[in-house]
């Protein structure tokens, strides 16, 4: 039997050691998930990620194996920005090329009369949920490829007099079990008085498009704490960033089954800006910039775990870059500088590469987009 090297560092487990160099490679092949349960073999496997050779092995693999929802060769797939250009005018453009360095205009539906334009969540199958940002009153369902516009229905709230009603969109995806399209939103009433403001009347509903209706339900869930950078959907879950007794949670909410799950954050009194969520290699992402010019990126590896938040890069300095603002294929994330200039960073080799694109005066996102020739109509069959 070979000798381990006198200069080999090794893994203890029990009355058992094991050199790094066997069981760095079998342990960076596991999903985060399995690796926080295996922890408690040994004392040196809690501290894993703290490790710069397994965390770059871990990544390496994370990256080779992870199957985005796109191909980079794919056709029909596109990166869509939204920016805002000046006083109610939102563009949206196709970029195209290997660096992303043209863009074609898209031209917005006639009918849509919306004056604060956001896309909620993603492009999902090739449509968008273009949403009213200034009061969240008035949604539609857009698919560019079909050129189909469905304006959703209102809810069941009330606007009388007597209260303010405030609507919250939360998340838009796909319920791949009943092949259907939905939208979670949630409604609360406010009273305004001298001394404090009375919330009443609070309920959630989820909107779906095959039967062109709202679903009224009275889950405690914690609503969403910003707009901005606060919302994705990945595998039939809308996620968002909540708040419960001040303390920072990421909601998740499974369409399918229309329940939810909660997460603690990673980092504490999270706020506006501080934190963006992202999808990264298949799994829900957490980019940290609270001191604007390095980025921390952590994955969720099991919803519900506080514990399973693993930090992957470090990414610092970023002088001039103002905030993330969407992720492509092969882990680039997009940044707006503070010029308003549009940039990225390849996560893996550290390069940044600016691609000559204004985003817009003050706000911008970037969201993929597959072209999708199939019908609303064709979802109601």
């Amino acid at each position: 039997m070979a000798s381990t090297s006198r200069n080999e560092k090794k893994v203890s487990g029990a009355n058992n050691y094991i050199p790094e160099s066997i069981v760095f490679p079998i342990l960076s092949k596991l999903p985060v998930k399995s690796l926080k349960r295996f922890s408690c073999v040994s004392k040196s496997w809690t501290h894993l990620f703290e490790n710069p050779v397994f965390i770059n092995m871990f990544r390496k693999n994370l990256v080779s194996k992870s199957h985005s929802l796109y191909n980079d060769d794919d056709d029909d797939v596109y990166f869509v920005l939204h920016q805002y250009v000046h006083s109610f005018r939102w563009d949206f453009y196709v970029l195209c090329g290997d660096k992303f360095e043209y863009k074609l205009k898209m031209d917005l539906p006639s009918s849509f009369h919306i004056r604060v334009i956001r896309i909620l969540g993603s492009a999902m199958n090739g449509v968008f949920c273009i949403y009213d940002c200034d009061n969240h009153t008035m949604a539609a369902l857009w698919n560019p490829a079909t050129e189909e516009v469905k304006v959703i229905p209102p809810g069941s709230a009330e606007f009388q007099g007597q209260f303010t009603t405030e609507i919250v969109l939360h998340g838009f995806g796909y319920d791949h079990v009943t092949d259907d399209y939905k939208l979670i939103q949630h409604v609360s009433y406010i009273t305004f008085n001298e001394s404090s403001d009375d919330i009443h009347g609070l309920f959630w509903e989820i909107y779906s498009l095959k039967s062109n209706s709202w679903k009224k339900f009275n889950f405690d869930i914690p609503v969403r704490d910003w707009i901005t950078g606060s919302d994705v959907y990945l595998n039939g879950e809308c996620h968002w960033w909540g708040k419960v007794n001040n303390e920072s949670y990421l909601v998740s909410f499974n369409l399918c089954k229309e329940a939810f799950l909660i997460t603690p954050s990673p980092i504490e009194n999270v706020q506006d800006g501080d934190v963006d969520l992202v999808v990264l290699y298949g799994h829900v992402a957490m980019i940290s910039n609270r001191n604007k010019t390095s980025f921390q990126i952590s994955i969720l590896g099991e919803f519900g775990v506080k514990e399973s938040w693993i930090k992957l890069f470090d990414v610092e300095p970023l002088f001039g870059i103002e905030q993330p603002i969407g992720t492509v294929m092969k882990g680039k994330i997009f940044f707006r500088k503070k010029d308003g200039e549009l940039a990225y960073i390849d996560l893996i080799t550290g390069l940044i590469q600016e691609i000559g694109i204004e985003g817009g005066k003050s706000w911008c996102q970037m969201v993929i987009y597959k072209k999708n020739l199939r019908r609303f109509g064709a979802i109601n069959m």
